[in-house]
């Protein structure tokens, strides 16, 4: 039985119209996000470019606002962002390259880890918080420091680190271990001398984004000890608190001058998360490659 060419005609020019309007659909979404982002960065430079100045870069908090700076917060959100970069690459590297170059998929404690670490990708901040709050802070006794502060966040970044850099290996072309396997090299070989450089574009990036993420976040670093006024420069077993909670902390307040002061903080942060995404940037077009 043959089709009818006008039905065919008919739907074709339905299903064309059905297309331009999702496409309408999309740009019109992604018109509403690019002008509410601009207007909101717009609003944060005007209102706070102008505080952005050796008092806010290096003095500590203040009740007054003509004296108050974000000098701990800053410094302790660099030292996490070092941390985590010391804790996550290592770990999550060495978990997917496991999960990618050794692990047999037939066996059910490789599936469990691959499960559990899709589903930890899409657990809430606020969790971890909990999380380390009773096994961290209280279970292992570190206190509300800022060790205990970077290894939440960890926990928090490192799923995304795995599945990031487990992208970046198997986007390596087969062939590539085959030439290698074909020479005469070993299967560590192969991988530290062959796949990884050929992935570290891949592993970079996603690790750095990983990174830019975790100094964004507020809920886990309030659970864990983050707290809203430090006067003196953090310590790895001290009281500490971050750019996210001080520009929280100078929200809340009733006084016009401490929004200011927040907008200036949000800069700065703003700066610290552009530098991180361009350096991301920065390496993938240098070192990737096109198989």
């Amino acid at each position: 039985m043959s089709a009818v060419p006008g039905d065919i005609r008919g739907g074709r020019r339905q299903g064309e119209l059905q297309g331009r309007l999702f496409h309408g659909f999309l740009l019109l979404s992604l018109g509403v996000g690019l002008v509410t982002l601009g207007t909101l960065i717009v609003q944060v430079v005007l209102n706070g470019v102008r505080l952005v100045d050796p008092v806010l870069l290096t003095d500590a908090p203040s009740a007054d606002p003509a004296f108050a700076g974000a000098g701990p917060a800053i410094l302790a959100t660099i030292y996490m962002g070092l941390l985590l970069i010391a804790f996550t690459v290592p770990i999550g590297l060495g978990t997917a390259i496991y999960l990618e170059e050794y692990a047999d998929r037939n066996r059910w404690y490789n599936r469990a880890l691959e499960v559990n670490i899709q589903n930890l990708a899409a657990v809430p901040s606020i969790v971890y918080g909990i999380l380390g709050l009773a096994f961290l802070v209280r279970g292992l006794g570190l206190g509300r420091v800022l060790l205990a502060g970077a290894m939440i966040l960890t926990l928090l970044v490192l799923p995304t680190v795995i599945i990031a850099a487990r992208e970046a290996i198997r986007a390596v072309p087969g062939s590539i271990r085959q030439g290698a396997y074909a020479l005469g090299a070993t299967k560590w070989q192969v991988v530290w001398r062959q796949v990884l450089p050929a992935a570290t574009p891949g592993i970079a990036t996603g690790s750095i984004l990983a990174v830019s993420r975790a100094i964004g976040e507020t809920a886990p670093l309030l659970l864990v000890g983050a707290l809203t006024y430090v006067a003196f420069n953090p310590t790895l077993l001290g009281d500490f608190t971050a750019l996210p909670v001080q520009i929280y902390q100078w929200t809340s307040r009733s006084q016009g001058e401490f929004h200011e002061l927040a907008a200036a903080a949000i800069i700065v942060l703003l700066a610290i998360l552009l530098t991180l995404n361009g350096f991301a940037i920065w390496l993938r077009n240098r070192y990737g490659r096109k198989w």
